[in-house]
């Protein structure tokens, strides 16, 4: 009788008529799995359109039996075979049934192609979604910020001039060493490989046109701009995160304290005070160095390099550069303070926000000056 119990089930088939026949006997249960798919491929039913399939035998079956059972169910359907169970208690037709839910239930597997498409469209839709979300929140902290700005003006003594001040000395005056060092290699650079390629055709003389343009038009605002974002907005992110980790600004808040108003705001007017001057200082020092490999390389004076430099350089050429700086330094501060107010939970939320920080600082920068480049462009200037 124990030998009885841990036989597997069997299968027989024959035809009646036209029809198929196929009864089912034994225990069909997940231990017996080999031995009752061999039972399985055994019956055959080749000519039939329908199938009788009996069940009254089977003495215990549990889900890998009834999987079993349906799986062979399912071919013969794709086949065009019509089926009738017979003999089935209500527990067995009910667990048949929950097989069929759960292969309805499950997804069918993808072409590897079709799968590696779908997962790159579906990446490129959710980033997309994601990128518009963020940019209608930073829009909206646009919003929030010149709100807070207009308010200033009707209620000029809460205008933090102390802070303002004082981030203006950390953005501007502590930045000056790194900055004067970085613009003056810039303008021996440029002027380098400039009088290089221009000896060829020996035009040096207007490395002076080159590193004049390219100085004040452009490279000297984006450069500047760069670096502030790197030192500076990053600055900016940490301390406000920081603040947000230890619920300084909650604290802030709960006394009456606008955050808008006591640490985005005057950071917010430093940078835009500050960059712009830096970005004279970063012009100045970047043709500083063009000076100099002039004088030792391509043998001209000073007279020689200022006189050819104010025939190639005209006021509207170093005024484009400086009408970028505010813009810019608008855009550091708004994503360097926006990203430092969603830090939340931890440190770690506070490296993560710097650094994006960062990226979506430079990034907005170098997509503002190819915006000015194109409006300057179609304008004519």
């Amino acid at each position: 009788m124990a030998d009885e119990r841990r036989a597997p089930g069997w299968a027989q088939s024959g035809h009646d008529g036209a029809a198929g026949v196929a009864t089912l006997g034994g225990r069909w249960t997940l231990a017996f799995v080999p031995d009752l798919e061999a039972a399985l491929a055994k019956i055959d039913v080749k000519g039939a359109r329908n199938v009788r399939v009996d069940i009254a035998s089977i003495e215990a079956l549990d889900s890998g039996g009834a999987w079993l059972i349906y799986r062979q169910f399912r071919r013969w359907r794709e086949a065009g075979i019509d089926i009738e169970l017979a003999g089935a208690s209500d527990a067995q037709a009910a667990l048949l049934e929950r097989m069929e839910a759960a292969e309805e239930e499950r997804k069918p597997l993808a072409r590897p192609f079709e799968g590696a498409f779908r997962a790159l469209a579906e990446r490129a839709g959710a980033n997309t979604i994601a990128l518009l979300r963020e940019a209608y929140a930073l829009l909206a902290f646009l919003g929030a910020v010149v709100s807070t700005w207009g308010l200033s003006w009707y209620r000029p003594q809460r205008v933090r001039l102390t802070s303002i001040v004082h981030h203006i000395e950390r953005i501007g005056i502590d930045a000056l060493p790194i900055l004067g060092l970085l613009s003056f290699l810039i303008g021996i650079v440029l002027a380098f490989q400039g009088a290089d390629q221009l000896r060829a055709y020996g035009a040096e003389v207007f490395t002076v046109n080159l590193l004049g343009v390219s100085i004040l038009r452009e490279i000297g605002v984006l450069i500047t701009s760069i670096l502030v974002a790197g030192r500076t907005g990053s600055a900016f992110t940490a301390e406000i995160g920081t603040m947000k980790v230890n619920q300084e600004i909650d604290a802030m808040r709960t006394i009456g304290l606008d955050p808008m108003e006591t640490l985005v705001l005057p950071r917010l007017i430093a940078l835009a005070i500050a960059l712009p001057l830096l970005v004279f200082y970063a012009n100045t020092m970047a043709l500083i160095g063009g000076v100099t490999l002039s004088l030792l390389s391509l043998g001209l004076s000073l007279e020689q390099f200022l006189e050819q430099l104010s025939t190639a350089v005209s006021l509207s050429t170093y005024v484009i550069g400086l009408i970028k700086a505010p813009v810019f330094a608008v855009l550091i501060g708004l994503v360097a303070c926006y990203e430092g107010l969603k830090v939340s939970g931890s440190a770690e939320s506070v490296g993560i926000h710097t650094t994006r920080s960062v990226v979506k600082s430079i990034f907005l920068v170098i997509l503002a000056d190819a915006a000015f480049s194109v409006i300057f462009s179609y304008l004519g200037i």
